[in-house]
């Protein structure tokens, strides 16, 4: 799993803008520092968007792989109920 949430670094110390969800009490973590007058927030949102599809699809392809799956019918059911549309 990929989780991206932004903070800031002060006095030794990260404070996240946002609480972790669904993360464990003892996660393996990577911390990158950036340069805030080399940074474009579009671009890094972007990007951070990216990193998660691509955790997502990891994701699926695991579930595949241990025969976590479910037949269309079922998700295409499940998507007209949720959103309304007419099959």
């Amino acid at each position: 799993m990929i989780k991206t949430i932004e903070g800031i670094y002060q006095d030794g110390e990260i404070h996240f803008t946002e609480q972790p969800q669904d993360v464990g009490d003892r996660s393996q973590v990577l911390v990158t520092f950036l340069d805030p007058g080399k940074i474009d927030p579009t671009k890094l949102r972007k990007l951070i968007d990216q990193l998660e599809t691509i955790a997502g699809i990891g994701q699926g392809f695991e579930e595949l792989n241990a025969g976590k799956t479910r037949p269309i019918e079922d998700f295409a059911l499940e998507m007209q109920q949720k959103y309304g549309i007419s099959g």
